[in-house]
């Protein structure tokens, strides 16, 4: 008698990018502070492998096992993408503020620093 498998763990298929893309958004967190454009990249990428995935599972959820991972993944490189995207900000800021000669002296944007807030 031939017994069912009714959580599909043995006979299903792996996603081919869900391990891409949680690597991918790992590695968009940890990158967000290279000026920002590093954590967009790879967020970004992440993002795209991920909605293939996606549209490829929503054609036969039951033939894959490893949605958990894809799904991870993809909150994983929008909180990089997020992060990333405060820090180039940030940085656009500082340059526009201080100028690339004055972020080079710490001294001189803490006087600056110091004077904006004072007013």
């Amino acid at each position: 008698m031939e017994q069912s498998n009714f959580n599909n763990f043995e006979t299903g298929q792996k996603l081919p990018n869900a391990t891409a893309v949680l690597i991918l958004g790992i590695l968009s967190i940890v990158t967000c502070c290279c000026y920002g454009i590093l954590g967009l990249i790879l967020g970004i990428v992440a993002l795209v492998l991920a909605k293939k995935d996606s549209a490829l599972y929503n054609v036969s959820p039951q033939s894959y096992t490893n949605y958990s991972n894809l799904n991870i993944g993809r909150i994983l490189a929008i909180i990089g993408i997020v992060l990333s995207a405060i820090y180039l900000l940030m940085t656009v800021w500082m340059i526009m503020t201080f100028g690339l000669e004055g972020m080079q002296d710490p001294q001189a944007v803490q006087e600056k620093m110091r004077e904006m807030m004072g007013q």
